[in-house]
């Protein structure tokens, strides 16, 4: 027997709650990582690779919260498909847990500890871009269609950076890599998600 379920609007409501925690904590991680800084510049070297992923995960975590007004259109809500969006979330929240670690007092600055963690960073953020597959279907044929061929071909390319990236330890790679990152994720964001509830 097949159930569906009126669609009520505090039914989204309800679970957008989760997500805000849940997106609020990585975004106040990253803020408070980089409030460091500012507070004791001597303590730690910065390094602006990762400061760029910082920048560029704050505005993923935006952008997430953005675009995920989408999933009100679901006509019925799921347990399973309520982990899975507060799970998405959650890969945010550990990148950025993974970005500013409560100590660093093992590592020389924060190249060294970048370095020395990137495959748990760049796996954790390429997972991101195969769950925003499955994010993106969920939302319906339609919503994954109006994407473009572009989309399924962004996704696999960055996978393929991210991989990349994690292997590397090549100072000029991870530099280019986040720069044009940041620069396509900006352009991204502009063409397809500049007014919400498309």
């Amino acid at each position: 027997m097949d159930v569906t379920p009126a669609v009520d609007p505090a039914v989204f409501s309800h679970i957008r709650v989760v997500l805000s925690m849940v997106v609020s904590l990585g975004i106040a991680r990253l803020l408070s990582g980089a409030a460091r800084f500012v507070q004791h510049p001597k303590r730690q070297r910065a390094y602006g690779v990762h400061l760029l992923w910082a920048l560029s995960l704050l505005l993923s975590m935006l952008h997430f919260w953005w675009w995920e007004f989408s999933l009100s259109y679901l006509p019925v809500w799921r347990f399973e498909t309520y982990v899975f969006v507060v799970a998405y979330a959650a890969l945010y929240f550990l990148l950025c847990a993974i970005l500013f670690p409560d100590d660093l007092a093992e590592y020389d600055g924060y190249k060294d500890y970048f370095m020395s963690r990137r495959g748990w960073f760049f796996g954790l953020l390429a997972s991101t871009y195969v769950v925003d597959l499955v994010d993106t279907w969920i939302k319906g044929a339609e919503h994954f269609a109006a994407r473009g061929t572009e989309y399924p071909i962004r996704n696999a390319v960055c996978v393929l950076l991210c991989l990349l990236a994690a292997r590397t330890a090549n100072a000029h790679f991870h530099l280019v890599f986040v720069v044009l990152s940041l620069a396509y994720q900006i352009s991204w964001i502009l063409r397809l998600y500049d007014v919400i509830g498309i």
